[in-house]
């Protein structure tokens, strides 16, 4: 099972309500193609800024590595280091990018795959917009959720056995 995060596009100038078609799904978790292909990725996945910046530091860390005097096989081993954690956050950049677009995040989804997390979702957030519009209709808001139960509160039992590392305080003498 597989962790998304969903993104809503912004409203338009004449929208009441987002597009369902440019709602954008992120899975959590390494992606591969990050990794291997970092700024092909990148743009495939139209993050233009950030592999403006990947290559921005690729050439600077690379430079500062020859002006050090590293051999060629240490350099590599940061490149590969770098994409690596391309790999790893990959779904850290494309959210960041979603953000600076005006997507907010609306969601979180668990399932097998992008089909059944949209598919899931758009379940809940219709049944939920469905509820929102049938509030309105009748003249009156939604209803909140339901409150939390406090949790009963149970007498503490004065008790001189210690169980576990640590005993209950004593009363002062």
């Amino acid at each position: 099972m597989a962790v998304f995060t969903v993104h809503q596009p912004p409203l338009g100038k004449n929208d009441n309500a987002p597009d369902p078609a440019r709602f954008v799904f992120v899975r959590d978790g390494f992606y591969v193609w990050g990794f291997l292909l970092s700024v092909l990725w990148m743009l495939r996945h139209r993050l233009w800024l950030v592999a403006l910046l990947f290559v921005a530091l690729t050439v600077l860390i690379e430079i500062g590595l020859r002006y050090a005097g590293i051999g060629v096989g240490l350099r590599s081993l940061v490149m590969l280091a770098l994409s690596f954690l391309v790999g790893l956050e990959g779904a850290t950049l494309r959210r960041w990018t979603l953000a600076l677009k005006g997507y907010t995040q609306v969601g979180v989804v668990i399932a097998d795959n992008r089909e059944d997390a949209e598919q899931r979702f758009f379940v809940n957030w219709t049944a939920a917009r469905q509820g929102q519009h049938q509030g309105k209709i009748q003249g009156k808001p939604a209803a909140p959720p339901p409150a939390q139960p406090e949790p009963a509160l149970r007498p503490r039992s004065v008790s001189t056995d210690v169980i576990g590392s640590f005993p209950q305080p004593e009363p002062p003498r």
